[in-house]
């Protein structure tokens, strides 16, 4: 009986992990989806980050943030989210 109660512990800590690690962002963007579509949308979103002085590559909506394709130093591409109205980095 106890090995199952720890067994369903542990298998519910293990299918809950992912859910922790996805950044959480307050979701409230500039622009309504209502008048503009998911692209006008994007790419207000990615003239946003250049001004802002990230080199990002592309942009879309993802969860609330604002997910972004930043190339880096290397010349290679990371995903990195954003919070929509301040443009602050979530880790």
């Amino acid at each position: 009986m106890i090995k199952t109660i720890a067994f369903a512990l542990l298998a519910s800590t293990v299918m809950a992990a992912p859910a922790f690690a996805a950044p959480v962002c307050s979701g409230n963007f500039a622009l309504d989806d209502e008048w503009h579509t998911e692209a006008e949308l994007n790419d207000f979103n990615l003239n946003l980050l250049r001004s802002a002085g990230v080199d990002a590559v592309r942009a879309e909506v993802w969860g609330g943030c604002i997910r972004a394709w930043v190339r880096v130093s290397d010349g290679s591409e990371e995903m990195q989210f954003y919070e929509p109205l301040n443009l602050r980095r979530v880790e």
